[in-house]
């Protein structure tokens, strides 16, 4: 009697996944993201318009119609082409220098973006550094940094700034700096929050024993779990850096003419305020429209990041 021998499964090779399980993986976290993200059409909008600013600022040599710094003799308080005595080559009017205000606001969008993302660079880097170094040392050296902290945060931001400008001296460079001194107390508070929640859990106890070393628990194990507050945070502190940098230009420590910085152009035009409305109106204009994006998309972010927002 013959003997049939069972047929055996080949194991060689990986199984072949079909559609239906192809359709049960996860999204790809780029895609989960963006489909969270723009489920908030202001944040969506708001990312449209950065995304058109930044454009205008690194393309500001080709976009601009004039140099911002060349003045027409001839030109000076025009007012925008649709009003009378507008011109064609002057869109939106020119200052009392008879300088091409749309010019100079798309200059001052690459002034203001970069100011913006230099104070934030400066804060982040350095708050996340000393949060991290309060989080993980217990003792006096977190007492230490958080009462420093305490203090900075004590004192009103854009005063605590002007007190900076005004020992360091007016300038672009050193209001940067002293923004960035402001906003530093932010991030650090939240970085050491977010690391102290990090070190009770599972994974760090098990990196620990492990034989991972203090900089590798800091920066490769619990830093990245602290980005996505600390992301939103920078986000929106964007926006606020823009707001202060302007406010420091309008009371003159900021930049300095004729840098086409846009609250230095609302300093140079208060006293035409009643004259030529044009000159006042579209710098502020422009910092309201960006601030206003910049705090649409760190919404939307906010809600795709956070934990406690974030939809199942």
């Amino acid at each position: 009697m013959a003997t049939t021998t069972p047929h055996m499964p080949d194991t060689s090779r990986p199984p072949v996944l079909d559609a239906a399980e192809l359709a049960g993986a996860p999204p790809h976290p780029l895609v989960e993201f963006w489909h969270y993200f723009r489920q908030n059409h202001g944040a969506v909008a708001g990312l449209v318009i950065v995304v058109l600013l930044i454009v205008v600022a690194v393309l500001a040599d080709v976009v601009a119609p004039h140099a911002p710094y060349v003045q027409d003799r001839g030109a000076f308080l025009v007012p925008p082409v649709w009003q009378e005595g507008g011109r064609w080559d002057y869109l939106l009017g020119t200052d009392a220098t008879g300088r091409d205000i749309l010019s100079r606001l798309i200059h001052g969008a690459r002034y203001s973006l970069f100011i913006g993302f230099v104070v934030i660079t400066l804060s982040l880097t350095v708050g996340i550094a000393v949060g991290l170094v309060a989080g993980f040392f217990q003792g006096w050296p977190d007492t230490l940094i958080m009462r420093l902290m305490d203090v900075l945060l004590a004192v009103p931001s854009l005063l605590l700034a002007l007190v900076v400008v005004a020992i360091l001296g007016p300038g672009l460079f050193n209001a940067v700096f002293a923004v960035a001194l402001v906003y530093l107390p932010h991030y650090v508070r939240l970085t050491r929050a977010a690391a102290m929640g990090e070190l009770s859990k599972e994974y760090v106890i098990g990196s620990r024993v492990a034989g991972a070393g203090l900089a590798r628990l800091m920066f490769r194990t619990v830093l990245p779990n602290c980005m996505p507050p600390l992301i939103v945070q920078a986000t929106l502190g964007f926006s606020s850096a823009v707001l202060d940098m302007a406010a420091l230009g309008f009371l003159g420590m900021g930049a300095q003419p004729p840098i086409p910085e846009w609250g230095t152009m609302l300093a140079d035009a208060r006293e035409f305020i009643l004259r030529a409305w044009w000159v006042v109106t579209f710098p502020g204009l422009a910092i309201l429209i960006t601030v206003l994006a910049i705090n649409l998309m760190g919404d939307g972010l906010r809600d795709v990041l956070d934990p406690k927002l974030k939809r199942s």
